[in-house]
Parts: structure tokens; sequence; C-alpha cells
């Protein structure tokens, strides 16, 4: 059923798709109510939808003067004016809207999406995100009906562009940590989504950002455990030295301690060995065993909270072998 009778509805979509506000007062003047029924359907394209689309500025200034309500009403497919602006890269018509009305970027439309949520997805061609997170920064708050926020939408659709917009945006608010670890509908956060795309600089903003490496998804799952299970190795690689510091920093210290003690035993043994007697070598052998076994036993026993159960044995088999190995050469 038509809002209008089809005649005068077909003058007013002519005069919105044209942006003549003269033809617009002129519709006005024979029926006042022309623009209140348009309040009496739920979703319905408004002549300020047309006008947003088309891109007649002007006109849809003079109907936001009149009738401010519909900014925020949704046509049947679920959009509201400034969506399909938008959407129609009106970059001039969107910041006029916002100017009005800064809170028109939280407009949820179909699926609960937003046009920062739009934005996030399609790119940023027009500078429009940094103008969204200006006027409004807590529209990146903002969840669509399957909880992804605008970092999950940037990060499926791969728009590295907008993430760096965004977790800029959020490091400025004490609620960053809270959006940055939201999860959506499956329980993936963002870093869940970086590591199982092996998407490596995001991984790495987020790691440095203090994103929680520990939190789980639906099935149980950290982003380390979807990195395995996507192969990705090099996300698995960023993913661990982030996780485990203290191994990769105790990993430095041991391996130095063991190249001055297997420096100083093949000088000891590479000088004027001649004139060494056979009592002093089996003296300079007792000394190398004690420091050889004191540095296997720092590697069996290393400080509280050092390694991980899982990565302790893997550096005992590749550090203490090694070490092992280049004494024999220097005494042999």
């Amino acid at each position: 059923m038509s809002v209008l009778a089809p005649q005068m509805d077909e003058r007013l979509r002519a005069s919105a798709r044209t942006g003549n506000v003269s033809e617009l007062y002129r519709l006005i003047e024979r029926d006042g109510n022309i623009l209140r029924r348009f309040d009496e359907v739920e979703f319905v394209d408004t002549p300020l939808h047309i006008a947003a689309k088309e891109g007649c500025i002007g006109f849809a200034m003079e109907i936001m003067n009149l009738k401010p309500s519909f900014a925020r009403k949704l046509n049947q497919q679920g959009l509201s004016p400034i969506h399909l602006a938008v959407q129609n890269g009106h970059k001039e018509m969107v910041l006029r809207f916002i100017e009005i009305d800064k809170d028109l970027v939280r407009v949820r439309g179909k699926e609960g999406e937003t046009p920062l949520h739009y934005i996030s997805k399609v790119g940023n061609p027009d500078g429009l995100l940094d103008r969204f997170l200006e006027v409004c920064p807590d529209c990146i708050r903002d969840v669509t009906t399957q909880n992804y926020t605008s970092l999950h939408i940037a990060l499926k659709n791969e728009r590295f562009d907008v993430f760096q917009v965004l977790i800029r945006m959020l490091r400025k608010k004490d609620y960053y940590r809270q959006v940055m670890n939201q999860k959506d509908e499956d329980g993936n956060t963002a870093l869940h989504i970086a590591a199982s795309s092996n998407q490596l600089q995001v991984l790495k903003l987020l790691l440095e950002s203090k994103a929680d490496k520990h939190v789980t998804n639906q099935d149980g799952l950290t982003a380390l455990d979807l990195a395995h299970q996507h192969n990705n190795k090099e996300s698995i690689n960023i993913m661990r030295s982030c996780i485990c510091p203290r191994v990769s920093d105790f990993k430095y210290k041991l391996k130095k301690q063991i190249i001055h003690h297997t420096t100083m035993a093949s000088s000891l043994f590479s000088y004027d060995t001649d004139n060494i007697s056979s009592d002093d070598r089996n003296a300079l052998l007792v000394i190398l065993g004690l420091l050889l076994t004191a540095t296997y036993q720092a590697t069996l026993s290393p400080p509280s909270g050092v390694f991980p159960d899982q990565s302790s044995s893997t550096l005992r088999m590749l550090v203490v072998p090694s070490s092992m190995s280049v004494l024999y050469k220097a005494v042999v």
C-alpha cells in the first residue's frame, strides 16, 4: 500500500530525486500532512532517504529541518538516510548529517550495522572514519546483532588501514581493553581473527596493545590454538614470543654464559698446550666439568616461572647438547 496517493507520492519522490525544494513546498501547500504520513509507516523510504541516496544536500537539509525524525527512520532494506549517503559515497552529505546530529553515526540498521561498521567493512577512502571517531568517539563501542565490533569487521575484511585508525583511537580510551577483547557470537576476539587469518601486522599491534592472549572462544580455543589449527607458522612464532618473553630472555642469558665458558676453555687448551702438565690438564678438565655441570643444572632448574611446561624440555634439548659439543671440541 502506498504511503500517499500514487500521483502525489511520485511528485514528492521526483522533487527529492532532483533536489527541488520549491516543488516540495508547493506540495506542502496542497497537503499540509504530506510529510506526517511517513511517520505512520514503520519502515519506508522517506523523501530524506531519496535525497540522501541521490546526494541532494539542499533538499535533505530542508527535510531535516522540517522532519528531524526522518534521519533515524529505516527503509524496507533496513537502512537510514546516513547509511545510504555513506554507501553512495556522498561525503559532504554525510558530514552535514553529523554536523546536525553527531549520534547519527550510531544509528543501527540491518543486522545492527552502523555507518561506522559499514566503513570498517569497505574501507576509508574519503576519510570519514576519522571524522566519525572525532565527533562521536563512543561509536567504536557499538556492536552488530552478531556482536561484531568495528575491529572484528575490519579484520574479517582485511582492512588494515581501518584497523590502524581504530586501534589508535582505542588506545586513548579507558575502555580500550574491553573493546579490544570483545567476543563475537562465536566467542572470538579480534586476536582470534588475526591469528586464524595470519594477519601479522595486526597481530603485532594487538599484542603490543596488551590484547588478552589467554581468552578462549566457544570451542575453548585461544588465538594461538587457532593459529596452530590453520598452520599459520608466522602467527605461531609471534604469539609464542609474546606469551613467553621470560623464556627468550633466559635463553639469551644462558647462551651468553655458555659462550663465555666455551671461549675460555678453548683459549686455555689452545694456549701453549705442550707446556701444560698432565696434572694441570686434569685439573682444568675438572674445573670445566664443574662449569658444565653448573650450566646444565641451571638449564634443568631455571629460576621459578621462567619456563612454561611445554617450552622447558625443548630448550634443554637445544641448549645443553650444543654446549657439551662445543666444550668437547675445545678439549679435544
